[in-house]
């Protein structure tokens, strides 16, 4: 076959630092993980509360798969949906305040349900944060609506765009609680605010916030205390803190209605299988029954601040899981990618088109499973890293 595709080169993405590998873990152990027959302390992944692994979690999908089998085989409309999804469902409305929840396969297919359901004509608006996750751009792009992006967490940037479209016009708007790349909060009350002022639908990604943030560790309309009046579309999803996988949408019974009715990723995707539910069902509840993991967390997100400080490190000033170590360059990020595996220590680079131009960073992100033995021995790696490669530490 002499088809190759359109524009890409990749001894040129090489030669950028820009070219992207598998990694294939091979086993898996808590945060220490087996890649090429060698183990590393795994500092890249979104287990935020160590529930991948807890045995509540972990015999809930045991005994799911004992009872419904392996794989849902339908979509939801079809057969694909049982009654540990409904409960859960109900679950998730209940426990984020929200009339009504749904279930989707990932945050990815949740976000292209949100915006192929609402933004269906030329007329409609759709006003994203200029750091947004790609699948709220791709969305976005694929819609029949008119894409604007203001300036990163910047109301008043929002603000005046949404003051040059007509009365009469709907608009969406779109932002993530936590950002994914950086760890940055998103300032959703005054956001809320402009959204109400101006009659729009303030959607809110909470896949990075659910679970980690807030008085109840519910994210972040808990960390700011808004209802569905306030935010009328949460998404959240399971594959982060929860440790499992899939997503879901809470907001008014209306608009959950018509993802039912009308959101292609929902009605034409085998639904998941009941063993995730019953394993999300059951990381819904420690999470709310075992505070001490989000605890723990804080605890070590302040402890890694503070060596990384004392030390000369320059991180970013998040208090999240996410604590990226912006290189700018990529081939020096991904240099520094292969200082550290080489010790024992697995952070990935990231690179564009994920991050905007140079802005390429490690994305160190930290878990209730970790040891403060580890986190002192990623920093000490870094700073006599970081120098050699004439780094600004």
């Amino acid at each position: 076959m002499n088809y190759t595709p359109e524009g890409l080169n990749l001894e040129q993405l090489q030669q950028q630092g820009l070219f992207r590998k598998e990694r294939i873990v091979e086993s898996k152990d808590g945060t220490i993980i087996n890649i090429g027959g060698k183990k590393l302390i795994n500092f890249c992944s979104n287990d935020y509360l160590g529930l991948s692994s807890h045995p509540d979690v972990v015999r809930a999908m045991q005994d799911a798969t004992i009872e419904f089998g392996a794989g849902s085989t339908a979509s939801p409309l079809v057969c694909g949906k049982t009654a540990l999804h409904l409960s859960l469902e109900q679950k998730l409305a209940k426990v984020t305040g929200r009339e009504r929840a749904l279930i989707l396969s990932c945050g990815y297919m949740a976000n292209m349900a949100i915006v192929s359901s609402l933004a269906r004509n030329k007329s409609q608006w759709i006003f994203q944060d200029k750091l947004c996750h790609a699948s709220m751009v791709d969305g976005s792009m694929s819609s029949r609506a008119t894409l604007k992006r203001y300036a990163h967490a910047d109301p008043s940037a929002l603000e005046k765009l949404l003051s040059q479209i007509n009365e009469e016009e709907r608009a969406l708007v779109f932002t993530e609680s936590v950002f994914s790349m950086d760890g940055d909060i998103a300032p959703l009350s005054n956001l809320s605010s402009v959204c109400q002022q101006y009659g729009a639908c303030l959607v809110v990604d909470d896949a990075h916030g659910f679970g980690v943030i807030g008085k109840n560790g519910l994210g972040g309309t808990d960390y700011f205390s808004l209802g569905q009046n306030e935010v009328p579309l949460l998404m959240a999803t399971f594959g982060k803190a929860l440790g499992v996988y899939g997503a879901f949408i809470a907001g008014p019974e209306i608009l959950i209605e018509a993802f039912v009715q009308r959101a292609r990723p929902y009605i034409y995707s085998t639904a998941l299988p009941a063993p995730i539910i019953a394993a999300v069902s059951a990381a819904v509840d420690v999470m709310q029954r075992e505070p001490e993991h989000r605890t723990k967390l804080a605890s070590l997100i302040n402890y890694f601040q503070s060596g990384a400080n004392s030390l000369g490190i320059k991180i970013s000033n998040t208090n999240t899981p996410i604590q990226p170590v912006i290189l700018a360059d990529a081939s020096r990020a991904v240099r520094l990618e292969h200082i550290l595996e080489e010790n024992g220590l697995l952070v990935r680079a990231i690179r564009p088109p994920t991050v905007p131009r140079n802005s390429s960073r490690l994305r160190i992100t930290l878990s209730a499973s970790h040891t403060t033995q580890q986190i002192d021995m990623l920093l000490d790696v870094l700073s006599l890293a970081m120098p050699a490669l004439d780094i600004s530490a």
